[in-house]
């Protein structure tokens, strides 16, 4: 048995959940970095209170946290969105850790003066077996040039603005096996129309095998990237599913959709963008797959194995969230 100590909310013990390794746009070279790999090689702390939480994930250095049980973010004067350092994992321990009221905020503070990646930019996080919900704000921002950012088997629901919003010259990407469900505005990939002096060339994402479980829209709505994967994604009861604009590039890829008004847009709002589609399964939805431009092939960038779409009704609601990994 696990000898715990116990220091104002925190634990400090062993790596107790379990190892895996980034895919994806997470997994490829760039900034000065090879791929994702969070907090490993630092010590794990298991935290339990919202102070040891928010004083372990704004630490220097790589470090695992572990959450054990609910811990409430108070919303304070920041609208309760908390720094991520680089070089952390932040990980639920079984499948009740959670974080409430409050959200994660992965970058440098907002300067819209900048346009390249500082050499102090927020990279290596991440985030996995979560249930976040109850934010005022988003309940995951990535911002500012963060790179290498792997966001995987969480739950997100119930935030007023973003589940997941990437954006300001993030790059470097992926978000899988998550579940979104009672939630509005679910993925932003891309900040406004006017930020292409950021944004452009940069946001390179992949979201694959989440589940869109009755989320109404943004999954994702996507400016200025080159090329984002959207492969083997489970869409259910949404208003839309994926839009593009701002000559952004979306591979979209062995998707089943089921009752969707709009599976995929580039026809939306501001300049039109570009999308390319593969192997998808439409299900009483409303309208086709929007498709125009040519965007370059994923299996050129990374390895990866996609399910079939026939597949991906059973095997997403089964692995996607928490508990599961």
């Amino acid at each position: 048995m696990l000898a715990l100590a116990l220091v104002a909310g925190l634990l400090v013990a062993p790596v107790q959940a379990a190892v895996a390794s980034a895919d994806g746009f997470a997994s490829v070279a760039g900034h000065g970095q090879v791929t994702t790999t969070g907090g490993a090689g630092g010590p794990a702390v298991t935290v339990t209170t919202a102070p040891a939480f928010i004083e372990a994930i704004a630490r220097p250095g790589p470090l695992i946290v572990q959450v054990s049980g609910t811990i409430t973010l108070p919303r304070g004067s920041n609208d309760g969105m908390y720094p991520v350092t680089s070089d952390k994992t932040i990980i639920g321990l079984g499948s009740t850790a959670a974080l409430v009221g409050g959200g994660l905020n992965i970058g440098l503070p907002v300067d819209d003066d900048l346009t390249s990646p500082p050499a102090n930019a927020v990279h290596n996080v991440i985030i996995r077996n979560l249930r976040l919900s109850g934010a005022s704000d988003d309940l995951i921002n990535v911002q500012m040039f963060s790179h290498h950012i792997w966001i995987d088997h969480n739950d997100l629901s119930d935030g007023d603005d973003g589940a997941v919003d990437i954006k300001r010259g993030s790059d470097l990407v992926t978000v899988s096996w998550n579940r979104f469900h009672d939630h509005d505005k679910t993925l932003l990939l891309g900040h406004d129309d006017d930020n292409g002096a950021q944004d452009a060339g940069r946001l390179r994402t992949t979201y694959h095998h989440n589940y869109f479980d009755g989320s109404d829209q943004r999954h994702p709505r996507v400016r200025f990237a080159p090329i984002v994967h959207v492969y083997n994604n489970y869409f259910r009861d949404n208003s839309y599913g994926i839009a593009s604009t701002n000559d952004a590039g979306l591979f979209v890829e062995g998707n089943y959709f089921y009752s969707v008004n709009n599976p995929g847009r580039v026809d939306f709002s501001g300049p039109l963008g570009r999308m390319v589609q593969r192997d998808n399964i439409l299900v009483d939805c409303n309208h086709a797959i929007e498709v125009r431009g040519s965007v370059t092939d994923p299996r050129t960038l990374y390895p990866y194995t996609a399910d079939p779409a026939s597949s991906v009704p059973t095997i997403v609601p089964a692995g996607a969230g928490v508990g599961r990994i």
